[in-house]
């Protein structure tokens, strides 16, 4: 068995997998092709979200354990340059024609808004301690932050409304769960829903007002963290940690429809809506992909191999590219950034 592969500017573009590595794909072609690999050799501890910058032809990720951002082009995956300051960076909001970029950090230093062109720091958004993930509204121009909670030793969570643009929080909604995970927005209306993962629930809020509309259990499994929204077919795909566990849900109502496993250590679930697939990359290893064509059935359609620590991803659909980061932990492998090409 060998791997072909051929390094141009330190990023490793595989021409063939070994047969140990081919993906267990159902009944098709496999959905996921491994087209480029970048190492960051030096590298411990977890990366979190990525980012992506059109205008720059720039992709961003935040290391998190590195309290670093780093740069690559958004084409070759060549690692451009690396930006310190931070205490422990998560999600990053690029806007298109934006001149400054939001960071979220847990840190004590606070998020931060730095110029999109240099990466210098322009201003700070002062939240409560412990921001993390976000969701974009590009319609209001306002993003929500998830900040406090145990990591910051708190009881308790809050949901920030946020200008982007100033950094001025616009209101916040507090939460009785010492651990708040993922949120998603409706396009369709002011509705968000956010993961209380201590008390195992989904909450749904109106964005607008900041107020709590339902609270809905999710029974199936525990360590609810991740979410996606399909609006079209008012489907929520909740994916729990213990066990690793996929839970859909009526977005209307919070009924749990169906579930299906999933890949363990996983701390990102990516959908896209136009060709009906779900992906989700678990650090055990591999990307869970399903087919959510029939809203009542959720099918798992093949588990792609990916690398140990691979937990978090940026899908880009124009470009037919799925990117993941490979958080070596605190093991002695290399950190690494992996694209994929995404099948028909």
């Amino acid at each position: 068995m060998k791997m072909v592969a051929k390094f141009v500017g330190g990023v490793c573009f595989s021409l063939a997998l070994s047969l140990v590595s081919m993906p267990r794909v159902w009944g098709q072609a496999s959905p996921l092709k491994l087209v480029q690999s970048a190492s960051l050799p030096g590298y411990s501890g977890d990366f979190d979200h990525f980012a992506v910058d059109h205008q720059r032809n720039r992709l961003l990720l935040a290391a998190e354990d590195h309290a670093t951002l780093e740069v690559f082009d958004l084409s070759t995956l060549k690692h451009l340059r690396t930006i310190s300051g931070f205490g422990a960076p998560h999600s990053i909001l690029v806007r298109s024609g934006s001149p400054t970029i939001l960071v979220t950090d847990s840190g004590s230093g606070m998020s931060k808004l730095l110029d999109a062109d240099t990466y210098a720091v322009k201003g700070t958004v002062p939240l409560v301690p412990g921001a993390d993930s976000i969701a974009y509204d590009a319609k209001a121009n306002i993003v929500y932050i998830v900040t406090g909670g145990k990591d910051v030793d708190m009881k308790t969570a809050e949901l920030a409304a946020v200008d982007p643009v100033t950094g001025k929080k616009l209101g916040s909604l507090t939460f009785d769960d010492n651990h708040v995970e993922a949120l998603t927005l409706d396009k369709n209306s002011d509705r968000l829903f956010i993961n209380l993962t201590q008390t195992n629930k989904l909450a749904v809020v109106d964005r607008k007002t900041m107020k709590l509309l339902s609270v809905w259990p999710v029974p199936p499994a525990q360590q609810n963290a991740m979410v996606a929204f399909d609006a079209a077919q008012h489907r929520l795909y909740v994916v729990c940690r213990q066990p690793g566990m996929v839970v859909v849900m009526n977005s209307d109502t919070g009924k749990v429809i169906t579930t299906q496993p999933a890949p363990l250590r996983a701390d990102q679930v990516v959908y896209n809506e136009a060709a009906h697939r779900l992906y989700v990359p678990g650090g055990e290893g591999y990307i869970g992909v399903y087919d959510t064509s029939n809203p009542d059935q959720l099918k798992e359609i093949a588990k792609v191999p990916s690398a140990a620590g691979a937990k978090t991803a940026i899908l880009l659909p124009e470009m037919h590219r799925l990117f993941l980061a490979v958080s070596p932990g605190e093991t002695k492998a290399i950190a690494k950034v992996l694209a994929f090409a995404v099948q028909p």
